[in-house]
């Protein structure tokens, strides 16, 4: 008895132990995720168009994927998301990126990943967390630049923008066969308690106070799009 009572206290603090890891981990993610937005804003002319931001419904980003070769995907990214509501942007949702292909990016090491979801449809598949881009979901490269392309495409027919960085380099990504998946570990890290991802992006969770950072910068972005023009 004496050794299952240490067995089970055993259990216990290795399980706390790896609940803190794991919610510094996804307090670190919120961070890098805000960094990213910043540091792709403030490129002169290379920065997502303030057009795109204007009527972005809901604004993604997964920091810093590690994958190498010639044709490569997402595996195992992790990444997060807010939604506009009538109140501001919502508290982070949490999700996993999974396959697709990525076309010829060759060498690279380090990519960061931003999704833009531009309407009413994309926002409930994200909401639904359990999709694919460019099977599901229409995907396509996100224009670059102070300003869009005249051309409306981008705007009225395609649910999702991708963007990726890499080394300095930003550019429109084509991602397809990606699949998008709620992010169970990193919700419960975040929230303490089981949350959907609905009542997330709706904006009726709290936001809680290490998210504050990433949605600073998701505010921040439209002011540095205006202030580049």
């Amino acid at each position: 008895m004496k050794k299952l009572m240490t067995f089970v206290a055993v259990l216990s603090l290795t399980s706390i132990g790896w609940a803190g890891s794991n919610r510094e981990q996804t307090e670190n993610r919120l961070d890098h995720a805000g960094a990213v937005l910043h540091e792709i804003m403030s490129a002169p002319d290379r920065g997502i168009p303030e057009e795109v931001l204007e009527h972005a419904k809901c604004i993604a980003v997964v920091p810093h994927l590690l994958k190498g070769g010639f044709v490569f995907g997402a595996e195992n990214g992790r990444g997060v998301a807010t939604c506009r509501t009538a109140n501001g942007w919502s508290a982070p949702a949490f999700f996993t990126i999974t396959g697709g292909s990525w076309g010829l990016q060759i060498g690279i090491e380090g990519v960061d990943l931003v999704m833009i979801i531009q309407n009413d449809t994309g926002m409930q598949h994200l909401i639904n967390s359990n999709f694919e881009l460019g099977g599901d979901a229409s995907a396509a490269a996100g224009p670059v630049g102070r300003h869009a392309s005249a051309d409306t495409d981008w705007k009225l027919e395609t649910e999702v923008l991708t963007y990726s960085r890499a080394r300095g380099a930003f550019a429109g990504l084509t991602l397809t066969g990606a699949a998008i998946r709620r992010d169970d570990d990193s919700t419960e890290a975040i929230y303490g308690h089981d949350v959907s991802t609905r009542h997330i992006l709706h904006g009726e969770e709290a936001v809680p106070a290490c998210a504050h950072s990433f949605l600073d910068a998701v505010r921040d972005a439209k002011a540095q799009a205006v202030a580049s023009n």
